[in-house]
């Protein structure tokens, strides 16, 4: 597969930009783009607060292997916007490192509040919001680190973020 045509696999916190920068990376490229959770979503017929509800963090982590196995699975040419916890299961990490080119989006604790809060589709925020993404960043500060580059949106605009990606993935 021609290094152009890999696909581009976004990680990194909730609220560090994945799903509009992704939306930025596939018109730039004419690739279409895949929200992870919401193929989850698609695929399990609920959404994801109900998944965690009703199964538990744990059924969600499997269907969210899965359905990242079968996207991955397809031609590239996809951007893949992944889901913050994606990281937390090596064997995800396996599969995104084998299937394409992985940016880690960073970001401070203090831009991701202010982009989340009040977003009642983040089961892992519930309760003190900026108190869960302090604690959450802690817990994962090294569970991004697989990637092939990292970008921090802190200060960054979204379409700034997508040409410093660019510029790594086709070098």
């Amino acid at each position: 597969m021609s290094q152009t045509k890999r696909n581009i696999i976004l990680i990194g916190m909730m609220g560090t930009g994945k799903s509009t920068v992704g939306d930025i990376l596939a018109k730039k490229l004419g690739y279409s783009l895949v929200d992870l959770d919401a193929a989850i979503v698609a695929e399990e017929g609920m959404t994801i607060p109900e998944m965690f509800e009703l199964h538990g963090e744990p059924y969600f982590r499997k269907a969210e292997t899965g359905v990242l196995r079968k996207i991955l699975a397809q031609d590239g040419s996809k951007v893949v916007a992944t889901g913050g916890g994606c990281v937390l299961r090596e064997e995800n990490r396996d599969l995104m490192l084998q299937g394409g080119f992985v940016v880690a989006l960073t970001a401070d604790a203090e831009a991701i509040v202010n982009r989340v809060k009040g977003d009642a589709n983040r089961p892992l925020l519930a309760g003190d919001a900026e108190e869960r993404v302090r604690t959450i960043l802690k817990e994962r500060k090294d569970a991004y680190r697989f990637a092939h580059c990292t970008v921090d949106t802190s200060r960054l605009g979204a379409d700034e973020v997508a040409l410093k990606i660019l510029t790594h993935y086709r070098v």
